[in-house]
């Protein structure tokens, strides 16, 4: 158990039988009154914001995730599977289960399972990776303005706003949280 008086960021909770990260946090001390914990939270499985304040005192059950390496195999249909390279079991992944972390993730690439309970809720793919441009337009001489970008498509299929230099065949930095390019390969 930990009390709200005890929050810090990145620590996991239950919370009204959802299992929450608290992003920010803030002891409030008014003149007046008692004192509260102002505090935003993110739900792990369905990735809403929750805005709460509690009193220093209330206790709530700590949420142990646990992480698992897995190696990304392949995708069916909407369906995705994974394989433990510890000891080469094979775990099956449903899109929805899966959501849009996997839009930069290639064959063969580790990814960790998030795991509560023995219950999977989610996967944290790399948080950068190396892909190859697919599909493009050519950048044009002299059409080089600050910071000008184009889209460009990627070996995955997912779509990067890349700089006008770029050309297919070129390999890029993606970052897979915010889906920015950074820089060639």
């Amino acid at each position: 158990m930990i009390s709200a008086g005890e929050f810090r960021n990145g620590i996991t909770i239950e919370y009204e039988g959802g299992i929450y990260i608290i992003i920010d946090f803030q002891h409030v001390k008014p003149g007046k009154g008692a004192a509260f914990v102002r505090s935003t939270l993110r739900n792990l499985e369905t990735g809403s914001i929750l805005e709460k304040t509690f009193r220093p005192s209330e206790k709530m059950p700590r949420a142990h995730i646990e992480r698992r390496d897995l190696q990304y195999l392949y995708k069916d249909g909407q369906t995705y599977f994974f394989m433990d390279t510890e000891n080469f079991e094979q775990l099956e992944l449903n899109a929805t289960d899966v959501g849009d972390n996997m839009i930069f993730v290639k064959e063969n690439d580790m990814i960790k399972v998030l795991e509560h309970s023995g219950r999977i809720f989610g996967i944290e793919p790399p948080m950068h990776v190396e892909l190859e441009i697919t599909d493009t337009e050519p950048g044009f001489k002299g059409d080089t303005a600050q910071g000008a970008t184009k889209p460009a498509t990627v070996e995955t299929g997912a779509s990067v706003k890349v700089p006008l230099f770029v050309n297919i065949g070129d390999k890029i930095k993606v970052d897979t949280r915010t889906g920015e390019y950074l820089g060639r390969a």
